[in-house]
Parts: C-alpha cells; structure tokens; sequence
C-alpha cells in the first residue's frame, strides 16, 4: 500500500477544495504590539496583527515579561515532567491558588493548554459518572467534542443557545440521571454569547452539571477578569469554569476551576493531566502575574472595549458585512473559501494588514469569514487604515 500517495491525495482534495491551510510567517516584537515583522518571500516587513488572540496584548506587557525572564534565571527553561514524576512547582500552586481566587472556586488546577484542559475535564468527570449524558452547544469547540468523544458516555446535541431545544432534552431524562450541560460563554467564531444565566438555572432545574467553557472571556469581561459569569453574578453557581491563560493573559496554558474534590478527582482520573510534562515554572509565574494584574487593572480591557466600538461603527458606515454581536470578536462575512483567502492575500501584500482567513472545517461551508480582534493598543489610525484596506481588498478580490 502506498501511504504517501494516499496522504498527499488528501492533502491534494484540502488544496482543490481552497481549505488547506497555509502559515504566515511572523515575528513578534516585545513592546510594539499590535505591530510585527512578516518573513516574505522578500524579506521582513512590517505588519499590523489584527486577529491575534493575545487580546489585551498581556503577553507583551512588562510586568508579565519580567516574571518569566526572572523566573528563567532562577529556574531554568523546563518543568523536567509531570507534576507526579518531577515535582508540583511553587508556581504552579500560587497560580491555581490565585485563579481558584478569580474564579471565588474552592481549587483550580492547571493543565498544559486550554483544550487539553476541556479534554482530560470532560472525559474525567464524565466517566466517573455511571450513565450519565452530555449536553453539548452545536457550536461548541473542537477540544470539548473531543473530551466528550473521550468520555464514551451517552450525549445530545442542543440547537445553539436555544434554551427551550436544551429543555426539551433535558425533560427527556429522568431527574436522578446524571447529567452535564456543557456550553461555552463566549463563540469565537461568531462573537456572540451564550445565556449563561438560564442555562445555568435551566441546568439546576433538571439537576445537571454545568461546565462553562471561559476561553474567550476570562481576563476580557467581569470586574476582575473573570469571564460572563463573573459579569453576570453568577460564577458561584457554575460547577466548573473552564479557562485558558493563552488568550487575553497572554501566556499559555489551560484550567478549570470547581469545587475541591471535582478538581481532585481531574487531578487523579485525567489522562491529559497525568500523563503530560507541566507548565514550565517561568510560563507559571508569568500566567500568574498576567492573572494579578488583569484582577486589579481595568484599563487594558477600557480601552479595548473603546476601540472595538470605533471599529465595529466605522465597519458598518461602510456597509461591510459583519456579523453583530456584543463581544470583542468581529466577524466579517464572506461566505466563500476562495474569495476569503484571496482578501486576506491582498490585505497582507497590499496593505501591511494581517488577518488569517477563517474558512471549514473551523466554521462550516459557505460561512467563510475574516475575524477581526481589535485590542487597546489598535490606534484610531490603525482602524481607519484597516477599514479603507478591507474596503479595497474586497473589491480586488472580487474582479479578479
């Protein structure tokens, strides 16, 4: 059998079909974000990132750069393995000490990323628990579908923040059932939110878990950083949030945020956690840091929120196609693989504009789009830029 030929025709069909996915090589610069260096084919030339999901560009933010570089020089580069194996580092427990703070949880726990996070969670929590079935959002991320795959546990799909489809499944099942309803607060894709406050009650009603899904909200929304539900008033009453430290704090890694013995039993039962080399100390400490800042720094996500309304307004004074929403993620509709990669082409080689073009299986065919994340470092200048740019690009690339 000739394996090559059989993955090179798949890969052929990704390419035929415009979904294959190619790298745009940049290099960031510390201290001159939204700004970066593109490795052309002619050589470094300056970009402006506008998709990048460092929301609050934390992982450029000094404070958090000293905590890691600090850290490097006391602790070396590595965590040397897993935490059972090497070591439970002092940074890594200050940091669950302080996200289990944010959160107003009895215990978080760290993981290496955030979908490694939802992976091990999910099918640790679900298969501890004798037939019990999943509730899953039809939009939900790629790392919970497969934490739930994981589980081999029984599961339904409800219709995408549609609380009265989400009831109707959850009064198929009889009260003493175990069950989980499983939703994120923030979709990435389309930068709407969900219902936090009626699925959780809708949840309580028909006694099922909550796991709420913060990736995209944790250090953006709420007094301190603590994501919707924190906004809302209503954390205490998630039974476990989900977050990431990659996003707006800039860092990287994964974790959840529960009571003391559901983070346990994830702690002993989770493959993705168990099995998996730590968080280098240094990443800890700058997490950490990035997480005590955001908690008592409001300013970051003030001026974000200021220029994410610039840009939405601007974007429909010249009636480009966005998706509304209440979040900081614009979605800018183009509904064909093609013609997007072709804007983001033209955007980049004409314009000095990054933007990657969001095309299946991220979103489904037919709703290709751009997706724009404004942060508070993007000046009025650099708006007026991109609206003009994405104005011309989407001419070009339609008489092409």
């Amino acid at each position: 059998m000739d394996y090559i030929r059989i993955f090179q025709s798949k890969l052929d069909q990704l390419k035929d079909q415009n979904f294959y996915r190619t790298f745009v090589e940049l290099d960031r610069q510390a201290g001159n974000h939204p700004h970066a260096l593109w490795n052309s084919a002619d050589g470094q030339k300056p970009v402006v990132v506008w998709c990048s999901n460092d929301y609050l560009a934390m992982g450029q933010n000094p404070s958090v750069v000293k905590a890691i570089s600090s850290a490097i020089e006391q602790h070396g580069a590595g965590a040397g393995g897993t935490r059972n194996i090497s070591g439970t580092s002092a940074a890594i427990v200050a940091l669950e000490t302080e996200l289990a703070k944010l959160h107003g949880k009895e215990r978080a726990l760290v993981l290496t990323s955030g979908y490694v996070a939802n992976e091990a969670s999910i099918s640790a929590i679900a298969g501890l628990l004798d037939n019990i079935i999943i509730l899953s959002d039809e939009m939900n991320h790629a790392s919970i579908i497969s934490g739930i795959r994981y589980a081999r546990c029984d599961k339904v799909i409800f219709r995408h923040n549609n609380l009265k489809h989400l009831e109707e499944l959850l009064a198929a099942q009889p009260i003493d059932r175990p069950k989980m309803v499983v939703f994120e607060s923030v979709y990435s894709m389309d930068g709407d939110t969900s219902p936090v406050i009626e699925i959780t009650a809708l949840s309580k009603k028909y006694n099922a878990l909550t796991y709420l899904d913060e990736v995209h909200a944790v250090g953006m929304y709420g007094d301190e950083g603590g994501g919707i539900a924190q906004m809302c008033g209503i954390q205490d009453e998630i039974d476990v949030i989900q977050g990431t430290l990659g996003k707006a704090f800039g860092v990287a890694g994964g974790y959840i945020a529960a009571d003391d013995v559901i983070c346990d039993a994830v702690r002993s039962f989770g493959s993705g956690f168990i099995f998996t080399t730590a968080l280098p100390p240094a990443l800890a400490f700058g997490a950490l840091e990035s997480v005590k800042y955001l908690r008592n720094n409001s300013s970051e996500r003030t001026s974000l929120q200021h220029q994410v309304g610039k840009l939405k307004t601007k974007l429909r004074e010249v009636g480009l196609p966005i998706l509304e929403g209440s979040t900081h993620i614009i979605p800018i509709m183009v509904n064909d693989a093609i013609k997007c990669t072709k804007i983001c082409q033209i955007l980049l080689q004409d314009f000095g504009v990054y933007v990657q073009p969001i095309n299946y299986p991220t979103v489904p065919k037919g709703a290709e789009r751009l997706r724009l994340t404004p942060g508070p470092f993007h000046t009025d200048t650099m708006i007026d830029h991109l609206v003009d740019a994405l104005l011309k690009s989407f001419k070009k690339a339609s008489t092409r």
